[in-house]
């Protein structure tokens, strides 16, 4: 069982012992602190909420609602909805604050509380842990009976979501149209199997062949959208002679695409490809964090823009595309932020901006990824036990390789020409995780293993 509680909010896995896992208790005892601490923050008494479809998802909702009543504060339960959605939600509301109940790629044994601003931003460090503080402080007074907060269902936002991607002036309805794109997609069972059909019918697309679209969260796969995971959705693609494939995670915030030859395009290109169209259209500088591909500053300074990479966490993108004034920016993982819209991963409107590229290409998905800078990632990683003593491994690797270009914002970050790999303790589990690019696959894990063996060398000193 497993309780993990970090900058992404509050993670665990479902059952076991209050403490030690996502238990009711917990779900009340961090649900309270989060409601306190926004009222504190804001003045105000309103909570927007909304899950995926995971199967502890109501349980959790329940949980939830009642505990924030129980605080005096009115809550908007915009039901199965998407994270991007209820992030848009929150300053349309004019709330204090937002939670998302989902675990995103995590399996279905996980759940999760992701914490939102009164601006629908990704709550930082320092307030997580104000929140963490109140937690621990217990020293939280509830509502009595003439002052609980009341409970609004507003079902309306997923039409809201897709009205404000419309009317993005980048978002070309027409030229999606007339590509009259053939789409498989793979929903993983989740609130994408509503959000994801109902966006491509309003952009047009005619044909649309759905995979695991039915929202009963009984995932049929491990719902992080990898290339091992996207097998049938690679064959469907193929069976159906459909133009591309589009896969979402549960809560609709990374975004990958499968390629008419049945080959992944690679999560890493999706923000690449994105970033392309946006910065063919408007100069700017753009972002994304330390563990993502040198394609997209590649792409961006071909363009005449500044590159500019953060820790990893959405949290710190966002930050750092706000000081440097980028026009887009995101995550290796399929997350694209597109501040037009709002400062958040939103899958959603990554669809709609990367079906207008490819129609305005007008080549084959495969022929766009091809024009893209050639890079691949190898991800490993080292579960940890609880006498590793991290600083020191990493201040061990760091003085080993001290004369090359390195970075120590999240983790240690070395590079090696163009090629870089990447050491940091993760946010969502007990891992430290070890990402590594290079020209081909050969070299990035060659890259890998040489790390992975200083490391073992060093633990065992």
């Amino acid at each position: 069982m497993t309780l993990i509680k970090s900058i992404s909010g509050i993670r665990g896995t479902i059952g076991g012992k209050a403490g030690d896992a996502f238990t009711p208790s917990d779900i009340i005892k961090f649900t309270s602190a989060f409601g306190l601490w926004v009222i504190q923050q804001t003045g105000k008494k309103k909570i927007i909420i909304g899950r995926d479809a995971r199967l502890s998802g109501e349980m959790v909702r329940n949980l939830v609602v009642g505990t924030l009543q129980g605080l005096g504060i009115d809550v908007v339960d915009l039901g199965l909805s998407t994270t991007p959605t209820v992030e848009i939600a929150v300053p349309d509301e004019d709330a204090g604050g937002g939670i998302i109940i989902t675990a995103s790629h995590n399996p279905k044994q996980w759940n999760a509380l992701k914490l939102l601003n009164h601006k629908g931003e990704f709550i930082n460090d320092e307030e997580g842990k104000k929140v963490l503080e109140i937690a621990e402080d217990a020293n939280i007074s509830y509502a009595e009976v003439n002052d609980l907060g009341k409970v609004r269902m507003d079902e309306t936002y997923m039409q809201k979501h897709i009205d404000k991607i419309l009317a993005l002036p980048l978002v070309d309805v027409e030229a999606i149209k007339a590509a009259n794109f053939k789409i498989a997609i793979d929903c993983v069972n989740s609130s994408g199997g509503i959000f994801v059909p109902a966006l491509l019918k309003a952009l047009g697309v005619e044909t649309v062949y759905e995979l695991f679209c039915e929202p009963d969260g009984k995932f049929p796969h491990n719902p992080e959208p990898l290339p091992e995971n996207l097998t049938a959705l690679s064959q469907e693609v193929l069976s159906k002679g459909a133009d591309l494939g589009i896969a979402v995670d549960p809560d609709v915030d990374r975004l990958c695409f499968v390629c008419e030859d049945g080959n992944m395009f690679g999560e890493e290109y999706t923000l690449v490809a994105v970033a392309d169209y946006i910065l063919k259209n408007k100069k700017g500088n753009t972002v994304s964090n330390l563990s993502s591909t040198r394609a997209l500053r590649d792409v961006t300074e071909q363009a005449g823009g500044e590159y500019h990479a953060s820790a990893v966490g959405e949290v710190n993108v966002v930050n750092l595309m706000k000081s440097s004034n980028a026009v887009i920016g995101g995550e290796g993982n399929g997350g694209v932020i597109y501040p037009e819209l709002h400062y958040g991963r939103d899958a959603l409107v990554g669809i709609a901006l990367f079906l207008t590229h490819l129609a305005k290409y007008g080549k084959t998905i495969s022929r766009l990824k091809a024009s893209y800078p050639s890079y691949f990632i190898s991800k490993n990683k080292i579960t940890l036990t609880p006498e590793m003593d991290i600083d020191h491994l990493l201040l061990k690797v760091e003085e080993k390789y001290k004369t090359q270009p390195h970075s120590t914002i999240d983790g240690l970050k070395i590079e090696f020409d163009k090629q870089w790999v990447h050491l940091r303790r993760s946010n969502t589990e007990p891992i430290i995780r070890i990402y590594s690019e290079g020209s081909t696959e050969t070299v990035a894990e060659s890259l890998a293993n040489k790390i992975i063996t200083d490391i073992k060398e060093i633990l065992t000193i």
